[in-house]
């Protein structure tokens, strides 16, 4: 346990904490706390005006050179505040203007394209996107959420309330899985995709619950709420996307983004070289570009602060819907858009005092999924992009049920009531600083994921050669025994209960187990290639291995987790390595659920 932490009421007597050094949590009820930073005398300021003071008076040079650095400051920073004045003057009728550009682009559009394929739904959702964020500029969150919490308050609130309070879980357990039921047994049988493959994967989602439950830490603290609510929501995105023409256009209409993202960073691959090169399927071609384009923009919509709004609002739903902490609902949000290292530095100055269930839980968010500066990668394999989208957001939910079930809150967190994500410490100066500051930073993560893929597939070789010689003594050559073939047999059951036909069993269980040792591209590298029996696959084990790859719950990333926490909290490394394990395992197992619901609703 931190020293940070006094034992809350309830827990353990017997729990020792340290003493020597009291240190205090940030109050976050005042302006520092809601809106930025905790407390400054928990997290000081740096002392550099000091520093430079003592400069300037030994050495007059540097006096005069930190006079003419002030007087450009000055400049600066006048001429910041004469725009920031004048756009706050005149920020009505400029808003008032680019709604209405945007809304003559959308009515001629819908005059000129009625008939064309290019259809209503993409520019209506760009539309809509931009009329929302010009709108919440100007409207306080109270005008919707009062009546909302009115019209909660009235209805659903008061059924809830007369309901005996020990029925409230029971209740919510069953209309759960009899909506489960009624979502995957009523569409016809097609194919492969029959009822009783989908009751198999229904069994193994409920399977997966009940081992989670036995394993949790304190199965008596479970927050079944928040568990179903997860699972619940989980299982409507998947009908979202899986059942709806709306919801498949959406994420369909995502994932064409994505592909385009691809042929951008391939103009910039193109000036680099030359008109063949962008054309070559080489991963260091079709991919590392990709990468480094993305986490150059992510960086750039950080700044400006559209990453930080929209993933504000995204977790406002599940920090109201599943009663989660602000740190848990900011991480859980962030981590299929920003990566799992990245996401936990929105909330840095929180780390440190973050309970043991909520290190569970930000770790285990970013074992359940992958990032978005990898997706565009495995979109450019061939995959189905919109799976891969679905899969990323089904993981939301997923992980933090999930993880309650595992790891159940039994300490009271310092950002419960509150969804706060804390400005940058190290802000770049402008938007062109920060796309660079990106490029640069995209540059480390493709050296990162070249080096490790590098060293992975040659070790994997390395083991594949010595498994195959000792086999042939066994008689064991046809296939050759090979890790792959091992991990088949021993993730055999898992692909069953997922609902995976029977002739792909082996191969489905393979390319988990390839993805759990390994990492997910070797698992997605072979699961795309066209060869055998990868090839031969069916449509249904494919949509069902895809889901259950789709994250980056292995070994390698267990260090990488552990390394980035306990960077930005030294003082939590022995608690990080506490809950490693056991977040790798949920988040696993959060990816498996997301197979399981998909293997429920797929028909083909």
């Amino acid at each position: 346990m931190h020293p940070a932490y006094a034992a809350p009421p309830g827990d353990d007597p017997s729990r020792t904490h340290a003493e020597p050094e009291k240190i205090e949590r940030p109050d976050l009820s005042g302006p520092g706390g809601v809106n930025g930073a905790p407390d400054a005398g928990v997290f000081p300021a740096k002392a550099e005006g000091s520093k430079a003071k003592e400069t300037d008076a030994a050495d007059g040079s540097d006096l005069e050179n930190g006079t003419h650095q002030s007087d450009s400051v000055r400049v600066s920073s006048s001429r910041k505040t004469k725009l920031s004045q004048a756009y706050r003057k005149y920020r009505l009728p400029v808003h008032v203007l680019i709604w209405l550009l945007f809304t003559a682009w959308w009515i001629v559009g819908l005059v000129y394209r009625r008939n064309s394929s290019l259809g209503w739904l993409k520019p209506f959702l760009v539309y809509l996107a931009i009329t929302i964020r010009i709108v919440t500029l100007w409207l306080p969150a109270s005008a919707v959420m009062v009546p909302l919490r009115f019209t909660w308050k009235h209805t659903v609130a008061k059924a809830y309330d007369l309901t005996p309070t020990k029925l409230h879980q029971p209740i919510a357990a069953v209309l759960t899985v009899a909506v489960f039921l009624v979502g995957s047994m009523i569409p016809a049988e097609v194919g492969e995709n029959t009822r009783a493959s989908r009751a198999i994967s229904l069994f193994g989602l409920l399977l997966l619950i009940a081992l989670l439950t036995a394993t949790s830490r304190d199965w008596r603290k479970i927050p079944w709420h928040t568990v179903i609510g997860g699972m619940l929501t989980q299982f409507v995105i998947a009908v979202f996307v899986l059942k709806t023409s709306v919801g498949y256009d959406i994420f369909a209409f995502i994932s064409e983004m994505a592909r385009t993202l691809l042929e951008f960073a391939k103009e910039g691959l193109e000036f680099l070289t030359d008109e063949e090169v962008p054309t070559r399927t080489w991963f260091l071609i079709s991919v590392i570009p990709a990468i480094i384009f993305f986490i150059s923009l992510v960086q750039l919509l950080y700044h400006c602060g559209l990453l930080q709004w929209f993933i504000r609002k995204f977790a406002v739903f599940f920090f109201w819907t599943l009663r989660v902490s602000g740190a848990e609902a900011v991480v859980a949000t962030a981590t299929p858009f920003v990566g799992q290292g990245e996401s936990a530095m929105l909330i840095k100055p929180f780390v440190p005092y973050l309970t043991l269930a909520e290190l569970h839980q930000v770790m285990t968010c970013g074992f359940a999924t992958i990032a978005g500066s990898v997706l565009v990668g495995y979109i450019s394999l061939g995959l189905n992009a919109q799976v891969l989208v679905s899969s990323c957001i089904m993981s939301i939910p997923a992980s933090i049920a999930v993880s309650k079930l595992r790891y159940p809150e039994t300490e009271e967190s310092i950002t419960a009531g509150r969804i706060t994500v804390p400005d940058d410490d190290e802000r770049a100066s402008n938007a062109l600083h920060a796309f660079a500051n990106g490029a640069w930073f995209g540059v480390k993560v493709a050296g990162m994921i070249l080096a490790t893929l590098l060293c992975v597939i040659s070790f994997v070789a390395l083991i594949n050669g010595l498994l195959g010689w000792f086999g042939k003594f066994l008689g064991i050559d046809n296939p050759p025994l090979s890790l792959q073939l091992i991990l088949g047999y021993v993730f055999y059951p898992v692909a069953w209960c997922l609902g995976v036909p029977k002739k792909d069993l082996r191969v489905v269980g393979e390319l988990i187990g390839i993805k759990i040792i390994t990492n997910e591209y070797l698992a997605f590298r072979s699961l795309s290639s066209n060869v055998e029996p990868y090839v031969s696959m069916s449509a249904r084990s494919k949509l069902i291995a895809t889901y259950a790859c789709c994250g980056f719950g292995n070994v390698g990333s267990l260090g990488t987790q552990i390394g980035v926490l306990s960077q930005i909290a030294p003082g939590r490394a022995g608690d990080v390595s506490r809950v490693a394990l056991s977040a790798l395992f949920a988040g696993v197992l959060s990816t498996l659920t997301s197979a399981s619901v998909a293997g429920m609703l797929y028909t083909g």
